[in-house]
């Protein structure tokens, strides 16, 4: 099996599908009512609560579930921001959060609150004394992932929530990819998860909120859930949740450090393997199965469709995988190469000659999708007074940087090459390309189109 992309969602968990299929039976009935069915239900729910509780490391009566991850996340800032509305209106997100941290942040920001976003380092790394800076006399609430989805580097949490509780600010937690390797440390206020990425099925999430934080739940509300979520609990999907969520901790110790032996060996071979790589992420403060690079001169759509063809699925942050062309929110804040991007997230049970076989076809595949873009035609560079323009405008990634490649070596030593571009990425790319290259990236500046980027040739 090459499934690479647990980190979207893991495969369901045996134990997940044997609670699930035994709840089916009991958990059906209203576990609002008082009758033999309601009661029955009612204890499920329960037990699911006490153990998704303990496994937080909560109280029971903290925690809700949800319809998902993201429906957590959203109803959990509204209601800390609602709450604490008295203090102020300010949020502070880091940059580099899940796109539905960043969209309840657009959604307060439209509806007159600010939000700062808080930046990271190039392996996507927050530094707390940076929360303390960002914090203000009307910050109403912080958030902070406890891991990151797209490159796994793990978040000083326990810092950070140091910080903010020395400020009287409630940190929220969204621990969607860690929940499942461990508790979240730190003196953190409110969290969210989501079961489909520790192997529980799809469409349950969790929300604590800690005794002692302000929440006012928004929306129309009922009496399900403390009335934070409202509507009939999927009592099935609920119990096989908090039961993968138990068996998933009891194996997650000798499951992280068989996955960390295969993702180093990936993260050594892969730049060994295949020419002009960058590894992106945190190297030692990162989850266990998540490993991630960038490869150059690669349309990273065709080659996520190239290792689908040998087996093999896998996620990517590129901008020519999406439908807005633009790079992804996570690369693009940490400033490194985005074309050519392929995350590899593996599945607890992932057999080493999986592995093996992946970085046998790997070569191979990047090698063909090189080959396919060729060389940039001759009629697309022109030579100004002081610079070689190369003109890729309306070229999407990895073009431009294919064609800056192309005629580097038609430079003097000290000789600079214009290249036009409108593209998002070349904004990322061209200046990692520089740094891989050890070529001297001068600047950006307005262009009749797009934008012209100044590459000084070093060596």
């Amino acid at each position: 099996m090459g499934y690479f992309d647990a980190a979207s969602a893991a495969p369901l968990h045996p134990v997940a599908r044997q609670a699930l299929q035994a709840s089916l039976d009991e958990g059906w009935a209203d576990p609002a009512r008082l009758y033999r069915e309601g009661r029955r239900a009612r204890m499920l729910l329960d037990a699911a609560r006490e153990a998704a509780a303990e496994a937080v490391g909560c109280r029971a009566d903290e925690l809700v579930f949800t319809s998902s991850g993201t429906r957590a996340v959203h109803a959990g800032i509204a209601g800390a921001l609602a709450g604490r509305r008295r203090v102020g209106r300010h949020l502070i997100v880091s940059a580099v959060e899940h796109s539905s941290v960043l969209h309840s942040a657009e959604v307060h920001e439209s509806q007159g609150g600010s939000v700062t976003q808080v930046s990271v380092d190039l392996t996507g790394l927050v530094d707390p004394a940076a929360y303390g800076d960002a914090l203000r006399a009307d910050t109403a609430l912080a958030c902070l992932q406890s891991a990151n989805h797209e490159v796994g580097t793990e978040q000083p949490v326990g810092a950070v929530a140091e910080v903010c509780r020395e400020a009287g600010v409630p940190l929220l937690v969204d621990a969607a990819q860690s929940l499942g390797w461990g508790p979240v440390d730190g003196g953190w206020s409110l969290l969210t998860a989501s079961a489909h990425k520790w192997g529980g099925p799809s469409g349950v999430g969790l929300l604590v909120v800690r005794k002692g934080a302000r929440f006012a739940a928004q929306g129309p509300v009922d009496e399900r859930e403390s009335g934070r979520a409202p509507g009939f609990e999927n009592i099935p999907a609920i119990v096989a949740a908090a039961a993968s969520l138990r068996a998933v901790r009891a194996e997650a110790a000798e499951a992280a450090a068989r996955l960390r032996e295969l993702t180093d060996r990936i993260r050594a071979r892969v730049p060994r393997l295949v020419s002009d790589v960058e590894v992106v992420g945190h190297p030692v403060r990162r989850l266990p199965g998540v490993v991630t690079f960038s490869c150059l001169y690669v349309d990273g759509e065709a080659l996520l469709h190239e290792l689908d063809r040998e087996g093999f699925s896998v996620s990517s942050g590129s901008s020519c995988t999406s439908s807005t062309l633009t790079p992804s929110h996570v690369l693009r804040a940490m400033g490194v190469l985005s074309e050519g991007n392929v995350r590899v997230s593996l599945p607890s049970g992932t057999a080493e000659e999986d592995v093996e076989r992946f970085l046998a076809v790997l070569p191979r595949v990047v090698t063909a999708v090189r080959e396919k873009l060729g060389a940039p035609a001759a009629s697309q560079v022109a030579r100004e007074e002081d610079a070689l323009v190369v003109d890729s405008l309306g070229k999407r990634c990895p073009i431009p940087v294919i064609e800056l490649a192309k005629v580097i070596g038609d430079v003097p030593v000290g000789g600079l090459v214009r290249v036009l571009s409108d593209d998002e990425a070349a904004r990322l790319d061209i200046p990692a390309w520089c740094e891989m290259r050890g070529q001297e990236y001068v600047g950006e500046e307005p262009a009749d189109k797009g934008r012209a980027f100044l590459i000084r040739r070093a060596s």
